[in-house]
C-alpha cells in the first residue's frame, strides 16, 4: 500500500504501462540486499542485482519522458519538480542523478514506512499514556479549524510536535536500519585506532541509541524524552535517518506521511490487538505473525 501511494503521488506511476511490476522488482531488491554476494545466475544476489538494473531503466524512461513533455504537459507530482529543477541553467543533477534519487525516496517508502507505522502501531498500543497524548495533539489541530474536514496544512503537519517525538522514539528503539554503510575518504583517527582512506565502515546505530550514557532507560518507548531537544542535540545521537551530507533523502516525506496516518487513526478511528505483535530481530526487523490489530470508526460524541 506505501509503495503503491508513494510511486502515484511521486511519480504518477500507472503499471498498466509496463510488462513488469515495478512493486516486485523493489521487493526483490530489498529482498536481496543483504545476501550472500554470489552473483551467479539462480541466486538471490543476482536476482537483486538484475531488478535494481531493470527498476532504474524504468525509472529513468520515465524522467526521459518527463523531460520530453514537460512544457506541453504537466502532472503535478513530485517528478514534475525533478524535470523542472533538470531545466534550470544550472541543474543540481542530471538524468543519472534524478533517477537515483527517485529510487532512493521510493526505497524508503516501501520498507522504512511500513515497518516504522507497524512498530508505532505497536508501541503505542502498549503505552496508553502515549496514545492519549497523540489524541489531544490532533483533536487540537482540529479545534483550530473553521472546517474540521479540511485537508492537513503544513503549518499543521509542522505543529504535530509530540507526534514528531513518537516517530523519533520509534525509530531509535525500533532499530528499523541496524547498520549504515560507508566508505572513509581519508585516514580517520579514534581513539588511538586509525582507520584507513578507502576503507569500508559499518555504523551500527543500535549502539548509539541504546547506550545508557546517550539515553536514559534506553530500553523503554518514551516519547516525552524528546521534548526540548534543540535539533542539533537530538541528532548528535539519533542516526535513523543516517546524518551530515549523507542524510537520508526520504526522512521528511518518512515521516509526513507517517503523521498523516497516524492523525486519521487517532482522530476518526480506534483500534484493539488481536494477536501478533512479537518482534523478530534479523538484518532488520521483522514481525514473524505480523500485527493484527481490528479498527473500528470514531462515533462522534
Amino acid at each position: 500500500m506505501t509503495f503503491d501511494l508513494a510511486s502515484k503521488k511521486l511519480l504518477s506511476y500507472d503499471p498498466s504501462k509496463y510488462s513488469e511490476s515495478l512493486k516486485d522488482m523493489f521487493t526483490s531488491f530489498l529482498h536481496g540486499l543483504m545476501a550472500f554476494p554470489l552473483n551467479i545466475p539462480g541466486t538471490t544476489y543476482h536476482k537483486c542485482l538484475k531488478d535494481k538494473r531493470n527498476a532504474m531503466t524504468v525509472l529513468k524512461d520515465m524522467v526521459n519522458e518527463r523531460l520530453n513533455i514537460y512544457d506541453s504537459s504537466q502532472h503535478g507530482d513530485f517528478l514534475d519538480v525533478i524535470v523542472a529543477e533538470m531545466k534550470r541553467d544550472e541543474p543540481v543533477f542530471d538524468v543519472e542523478g534524478a533517477t537515483y534519487l527517485i529510487f532512493a525516496i521510493l526505497v524508503a517508502s516501501f520498507e522504512t514506512i511500513s515497518l516504522t507505522l507497524t512498530l508505532a502501531i505497536k508501541f503505542i498500543s502498549e503505552h496508553p499514556a502515549v496514545l492519549q497524548e497523540l489524541k489531544d495533539e490532533h483533536e487540537n489541530i482540529l479545534k483550530n479549524r473553521d472546517n474540521v474536514d479540511s485537508p492537513i496544512t503544513w503549518n499543521e503537519y509542522k505543529s504535530m510536535t509530540f507526534t514528531s517525538h513518537v516517530i523519533d522514539e520509534t525509530l531509535r528503539l525500533g532499530h528499523i536500519t541496524p547498520m549504515i554503510f560507508r566508505k572513509a575518504t581519508k585516514d580517520i583517527h579514534v581513539n588511538g585506532y586509525t582507520i584507513p582512506c578507502d576503507w569500508a565502515i559499518l555504523v551500527c546505530p543500535p549502539a548509539i541509541h541504546l547506550n545508557p550514557e546517550k539515553y536514559q532507560d534506553p530500553l523503554a518507548f518514551n516519547p516525552w524524552r524528546w521534548k526540548g531537544l534543540g535539533a542539533n542535540t537530538a541528532s548528535k545521537h539519533f542516526m535513523a535517518f543516517g546524518g551530515g551530507i549523507r542524510l537520508c533523502a526520504g526522512s521528511e516525506y518518512t515521516k509526513l506521511q507517517i503523521c498523516v496516518v497516524l492523525h486519521f487513526l487517532v482522530t476518526k478511528h480506534r483500534w484493539t490487538k488481536v494477536k501478533g505483535g512479537e518482534i523478530k530481530q534479523t538484518l532488520g526487523v521483522e514481525f514473524p505473525n505480523g500485527l493484527h490489530i481490528k479498527v473500528t470508526e470514531s462515533k462522534s460524541d
